[in-house]
C-alpha cells in the first residue's frame, strides 16, 4: 500500500469517526529540513568550527589545490 493509498483510507476512518483528518504526507518536510540545518549549525557553532560556507571551502580547496 502506498503512502497516498494509506492517507485515503486513514481520512475516510476519520471522517466515519468524526474526527479530524491527519496531515498530508509530506506536509512537514520542508520543516524538518530546516530543523536538521538548524541543528547542524548549532552543532559546528558549539565544537568551534564555521557554522556555513564549510562545503563551499571544501571544495574550493579541492578544486584550486596550492601551487608548490
Amino acid at each position: 500500500m502506498s503512502i497516498t493509498q494509506q492517507y485515503l483510507l486513514d481520512s475516510y476512518r476519520a471522517r466515519l469517526h468524526g474526527e479530524p483528518e491527519p496531515p498530508a504526507p509530506g506536509r512537514g518536510d520542508l520543516g524538518l529540513i530546516r530543523e536538521l540545518r538548524d541543528h547542524r549549525r548549532f552543532r559546528a557553532v558549539v565544537a568551534e568550527r564555521p557554522a556555513h560556507g564549510r562545503l563551499r571551502s571544501a571544495l574550493d580547496r579541492w578544486l584550486r589545490p596550492r601551487a608548490l
